[in-house]
């Protein structure tokens, strides 16, 4: 039985959640609101923690699922009234930088990748493919915009004006959360919202994040020496790690890796 005497101080406790992967891509690493949720319920819940530390190591991923998992950082940290510090390991890009900002302070390392504050859609064209192969396609469709961007068509101008407005809408959003976030540190005169990407320390002098520092020095600097940390992540069923699981997650890997190539890592 553990006794608890009234004059004893507690030590201050800084629960740690990682946020490491792709943003909301099939296979069991990547991150998404549902299986984070109980993640991060505990995480700011248990124990009363003196802060929440997240460890942010991610190249971007979908847009609503980074906006999801955002919101709900930031639900928790007002109500409970907990501060939450961003500590970015390789890279915070995209949808990566998006959960970063739902924190109150960002820190990084010296090499530490940041930005890309843009969006993005790609895919492919293989109507010629077919063609020189003998195939003929048929689409029947009620509504004259259901097929857009078919890979298997050729493309269409009203198609990709269509596909612009989407793209600037979402680039809108991910505009307007960071302003709310980072607000006065944000560098006015430079163009920040291009879809470039900055070391930390040009990464600082812009604003988009406070300073290079590592988690556990800088939590004992600002909570003591004798700061506990308290880690929570996604716990994973034995089973999931065989027969169709392995092979979405080897698809989900390659994904993954090109997400991460495209910032040189």
């Amino acid at each position: 039985m553990k006794l608890s005497l009234p004059f004893m101080k507690k030590q201050p406790v800084v629960a740690v959640v990682r946020l490491s992967g792709a943003i909301g891509m099939a296979g069991r690493a990547s991150m998404n609101d549902t299986t984070l949720a109980p993640v991060l319920e505990k995480a700011f819940r248990k124990g009363k923690p003196a802060a929440v530390a997240l460890e942010v190591n991610s190249p971007g991923g979908s847009p609503v699922q980074s906006s999801l998992i955002g919101a709900r950082i930031r639900r928790l940290a007002e109500e409970l009234n907990i501060p939450v510090f961003a500590f970015v390991e390789d890279v915070a890009a995209s949808g990566g930088y998006w959960l970063a900002a739902a924190a109150d302070e960002i820190w990084a390392d010296d090499s530490s990748v940041l930005g890309s504050i843009g969006v993005i859609s790609s895919g492919f064209g293989a109507h010629v493919f077919l063609a020189r192969q003998g195939f003929e396609r048929r689409v029947h469709t009620a509504g004259q915009s259901k097929s857009m961007l078919d890979p298997f068509a050729p493309e269409k101008k009203e198609d990709i004006a269509r596909l612009k407005v989407l793209l600037g809408d979402i680039h809108e959003n991910f505009i307007a959360h960071v302003k709310t976030r980072r607000g006065d540190k944000l560098d006015a005169n430079a163009d920040l919202f291009n879809g470039e990407v900055w070391l930390a320390r040009r990464a600082q002098e812009l604003g988009l994040i406070d300073g290079i520092a590592h988690l556990k020095p800088k939590m004992q600097e600002k909570f003591g020496d004798k700061v506990k940390f308290r880690r929570y992540g996604v716990r994973k069923p034995i089973w999931s790690r065989f027969g169709a699981a392995l092979a979405q997650d080897a698809v989900a890997g390659l994904e993954e890796r090109a997400a991460y190539a495209r910032f040189g890592l």
